[in-house]
């Protein structure tokens, strides 16, 4: 099954921001486009947002005069559902109620043919629950953009319980031929993006409810160690607190109140104070004009140690080893290879994340993972109150020899980055063993679709595929409260390379 004829005519059901996103995808990619909104004048006023769209896009000579005009005259509001007769597709971006999106495709069904390819961009509903209203359900599939879709590459294909393979990749290769990253997908709560991102907000949620760490801090770690595009409170600002809210309560009743998906009560009640974020001025920070923006914590001066001895390679953070050394400092080699630290001139111990808190031992440091230690600017420690102060300052002058900035956070388990890649790690490999979609797929979306900078699987092959289940297995033994325990196919992932590395 090939993608759509450009000579196909393609109908948008709802104008708002997704609709006209939508729509101009397919105009620009050769189609005929007609627009219909319930709201009587939606649709035309609609068309002439899109037309001054075409406009810019002339002016930035991403289009020319030539290629505007001709798009602007395949473009046609209509002003009810019979005038999407004929259409080969008809995407659907109403709001986000099932009983309305179920009147609207089975009205759709009494107008337009049998081999129509009926579509919903929904991102949080069920594609098989709306689809199964229909007279012909093997026709319908979710094709969920992301905003604003004329620049976001990435589409989720989502095939409901009764999708037709042939439908799906109908769905497929139009998305593909429309220049699209399309990417296949099972009809599951929060399709690939959001079931996979939530621990990303769950995670800095939940580092600021133990109060381990402010907004400020957390989010620069994200950014400046983690290589994530924004961090979670200032990302959810933007999007709006009340979305984000809703798409995690969404994901987390669609299954069954599962506790690795439970929402925030710190954001739930930043909702309920109606601080959504950028668009009322107030949210997790403050962006009234003329509001300062809080700098994270960064810890001061200290000095470095003279020396430090390696226990082990350090596993993901051996980089930090050529690090020190090109720094001046003297790396001593410990005789016997065991652990994996680094052992300051205090006698203290400076450990990577391991899903352990330092209350449980003497005098110990942690660190944050970080994606590039060489590129990265800033690193978070953590210690216990008991742990010595001249490890502390040991520590902090380290990693400030090595040119980073230093945030001394709360004793949390698994730290940061850590906790948060190791938690979407499992969801994105509990994911695929469900049949939700291919490790490829699952990396594509999450990349194109939330601009991370390695896909769930491609941190675990640089991390260790082991290296997930034993921070969270760590961070379960801490807080067994369910949420951190790794998933089955998790303990199956890593434990396939286990066998595999000890076979002869």
């Amino acid at each position: 099954m090939t993608a759509l004829d450009l000579s196909s005519p393609v109908a948008v059901v709802g104008t708002g921001t997704m609709g006209q996103g939508i729509a101009q995808v397919a105009l620009v990619a050769g189609h005929p486009v007609r627009l219909y909104d319930a709201a009587p004048g939606l649709a035309r006023k609609a068309a002439d947002t899109i037309g001054s769209r075409l406009d810019r896009l002339v002016e930035k000579e991403r289009l020319t005069a030539d290629e505007r005009d001709a798009a602007r005259a395949r473009l046609t509001p209509v002003d009810d559902l019979a005038g999407l007769a004929g259409c080969s597709l008809v995407v659907e971006a109403v709001v986000e109620r099932l009983d309305v999106k179920q009147e609207l495709f089975r009205a759709l069904e009494d107008v337009v043919a049998d081999d129509c390819l009926l579509a919903t961009n929904t991102s949080s509903l069920s594609v098989t629950a709306i689809g199964g209203a229909l007279r012909v359900p093997g026709r319908f599939v979710g094709l969920h953009f992301f905003n604003p879709a004329p620049l976001l590459p990435l589409v989720e294909v989502v095939s409901g319980f009764a999708t037709d393979a042939d439908a799906a990749t109908r769905a497929y290769e139009t998305a593909r031929a429309w220049g699209k990253t399309p990417v296949s997908c099972a009809d599951t709560p929060g399709f690939i993006v959001n079931r996979v991102a939530r621990p990303f907000y769950a995670e800095a949620f939940a580092v600021y409810e133990m109060q381990g760490a402010d907004p400020a801090t957390v989010d620069a770690v994200l950014r400046e160690s983690g290589g994530f595009r924004m961090g979670a409170f200032e990302l959810t600002d933007l999007i709006g607190q009340d979305v984000n809210e809703s798409v995690t309560h969404s994901v987390w009743q669609a299954f069954f109140q599962d506790v690795r998906f439970r929402p925030s009560l710190a954001q739930r009640r930043l909702v309920e104070s109606g601080r959504l974020g950028r668009k009322t001025g107030r949210g997790w920070y403050d962006h009234r004009e003329g509001a300062e923006r809080p700098e994270p914590h960064t810890a001061g001066p200290a000095e470095p140690p003279a020396y430090v001895v390696a226990e082990g390679g350090l596993g993901p953070a051996a980089e930090l080893l050529d690090l020190i050394r090109e720094a001046g400092i003297e790396v001593r080699e410990a005789e016997e290879d065991e652990g994996s630290r680094l052992v300051l001139p205090s006698g203290g111990q400076l450990v990577l994340a391991d899903g352990q808190l330092s209350a449980e031992f003497g005098d110990v440091v942690h660190f944050d993972l970080a994606l590039d230690y060489r590129k990265a600017t800033r690193i978070a420690v953590s210690h216990a109150a008991h742990t010595s102060a001249g490890t502390v300052a040991q520590a902090v002058g380290l990693f400030q020899a090595l040119g980073k900035k230093v945030s001394v956070i709360g004793d949390v388990p698994g730290m940061i980055v850590a906790r948060t890649v190791a938690r979407i790690i499992d969801l994105a490999v509990d994911a695929v063993a469900q049949g939700v979609a291919t490790e490829e797929d699952v990396d594509t979306a999450m990349r194109l679709g939330v601009n991370y900078p390695l896909g769930p699987f491609e941190w675990s092959r640089r991390l260790g595929r082991g290296w997930a289940r034993a921070l969270l297995d760590e961070m379960h033994e801490v807080d067994p409260c369910g949420r951190y325990a790794p998933s089955l196919a998790l303990h199956r992932y890593a434990c396939a390379t286990d066998q595999r590395e000890d076979t002869p």
